[in-house]
């Protein structure tokens, strides 16, 4: 398997540090507010590399944080007159029903910062003692950042350029204007905890570090978060992690490209900001996991109700094709008619193809591709009639549904069963339409009737004025089913 690696700039053979075993950290939320469409994305990507890796056989042990205390969540608690504990709470509990929706595997280990204040002052004593920090007057804790060689090497930035028109800011004490906190000296109004330097709390970047040593042993194999993240979060951390230990803080560095809305790069300053429960009332949150999965994690992802109205005409397709497959293989008779050998060898491309794409950096859009053409391979057998009833078509068909099986549990999608999730599908149409079931029904029975007595006028009538709500009317043995266009 390759991935790439934002260090390399390029995709390398993942080798883990321990045989078999993987150590695999990633940032998660500043709990604040509720989860929006870039949190879903980045959620789930790393679900699918940790599903796939274990696929693979490796154990993973696989760690994502909370932060529960940052500027960000101390002046939500301060404008509504509650403690910072209560905010991160309650949005912790938000991103948990959000993420089980959408087929979230829970990590190994999901630490929050404030249950490693201890270790994280720890770190910052230790980085004072070998030179890389120093304490202002005020009971700071900063990293000198031009103490550390390899600052930038993450992002590929140039110290003496980000330096240029840089400014310490009035009444900061800090030595150079790229320095960051590690130790923040306590204010008025904001959570507090001891350290050697006096009461205060940690910086945002301190808490990542501290955790992945304490969980997982450095270096880690893979670090994970969204491309926002390289500059300045990841690559603070490994100035501190590395200037703290003196050893190699990470093996692969990897991260998911950013959302657009619309073409806009998604912000709360350009009103374009989108959370995971507005997607959820008008489409199902499968239909959003398919969505994601159906682009390459680090392109750029553009969102819009016409790509989740696309997205949810592929879901809905592989769900009718296991239904028709399933039922197809419930018949009691076969035949000894034989499939053209084609038919096995496309099969077997298609099965290396899926696995020759995840292997290839986690190509998720190329290994749908590949689900498709399961669909369309089966499709091909169940449309001749003489085919589809031999026995070798029922092998066939059956190690399709095995493909989809396994590949459904890699991908978190199109796993349930299909009866019941086309019927919630259907019902979501409806509901985002505004469409009236039960008037649908009384135009289908009333169209059936007039069929029925041969008045053909008022059947075609109806069936356009169900064409125009956009229902389709499909004539079966088994009588009229209608289905939301």
């Amino acid at each position: 398997m390759q991935l790439f690696n934002t260090m390399a700039r390029g995709k390398e053979p993942f080798v883990s540090r321990l045989p078999g075993k993987v150590a695999m950290y990633v940032c998660g939320i500043t709990a604040y507010d509720l989860c929006h469409i870039g949190h879903a994305r980045s959620s789930v990507v790393f679900d699918v590399l940790v599903r796939y890796l274990r696929h693979l056989g490796y154990e993973v042990t696989f760690v994502r944080n909370f932060t529960d205390v940052d500027d960000k969540i101390i002046k939500k608690a301060n404008s509504e007159g509650a403690t910072s504990a209560e905010i991160a709470e309650r949005y912790i509990a938000a991103f948990y029903e959000d993420m089980d929706r959408l087929g979230i595997l829970r990590a190994d280990a999901e630490p929050r910062a404030t249950e490693y204040i201890a270790e994280m002052a720890d770190m910052a004593a230790r980085l004072i003692e070998n030179g890389h920090a120093y304490r202002t007057p005020s009971g700071d804790v900063y990293f000198r950042v031009r103490s550390f060689d390899g600052y930038g090497k993450l992002s590929g930035r140039d110290v003496e350029d980000m330096r240029s028109g840089a400014r310490v800011a009035p009444g900061e004490e800090k030595e150079d204007p790229l320095d960051f906190a590690l130790w923040k000296a306590s204010k008025p109004g904001e959570p507090v905890w001891d350290s050697p330097f006096g009461p205060g709390r940690p910086g945002w970047h301190l808490e990542c570090s501290v955790m992945s040593e304490k969980l997982l042993g450095i270096p880690i194999d893979i670090h994970g978060g969204g491309q926002d993240l390289i500059f300045p979060h990841h690559e603070n951390e490994i100035a501190q992690s590395e200037a703290a230990t003196g050893s190699d803080f990470c093996r692969f560095w990897v991260h998911n490209g950013f959302v657009r809305i619309n073409t806009e790069k998604m912000s709360k300053s350009l009103g374009n900001f989108v959370t995971i429960r507005t997607i959820y009332e008008r489409y199902l949150p499968e239909v959003l996991r398919f969505f994601l999965v159906s682009s390459h994690y680090r392109s750029p992802l553009d969102y819009s109700d016409q790509a989740l109205d696309e997205a949810e005409k592929g879901i809905k397709r592989i769900y009718a094709a296991k239904g028709q497959m399933e039922q197809a293989l419930t018949r009691a008779k076969w035949s000894e008619t034989k499939l053209p050998p084609e038919i096995g060898q496309e099969l077997n491309k298609l099965e290396e193809g899926f696995t020759g794409a995840m292997d290839d950096d986690l190509n998720t859009a190329q290994a749908i591709g590949h689900v498709f053409g399961l669909v369309r391979l089966a499709g091909r057998v169940l449309d001749d009639k003489t085919l589809a009833k031999s026995r070798e078509a029922a092998e066939a068909l059956g190690r399709i549904l095995a493909d989809l099986d396994t590949w459904s549990g890699i991908l978190g999608v199109f796993g349930r069963d299909s009866r019941e999730f086309l019927a919630e599908l259907k019902a979501s149409r409806l509901a985002r339409l505004g469409i009236d079931a039960a008037r649908v029904d009384g135009l289908v029975a009333e169209r059936q009737e007039a069929r029925k007595t041969k008045d053909f006028a008022r059947s075609d009538a109806i069936r356009d004025e169900l064409a125009g709500l956009g229902v389709t009317v499909m004539d079966t043995p088994a009588g009229p089913q209608w289905d939301v266009a």
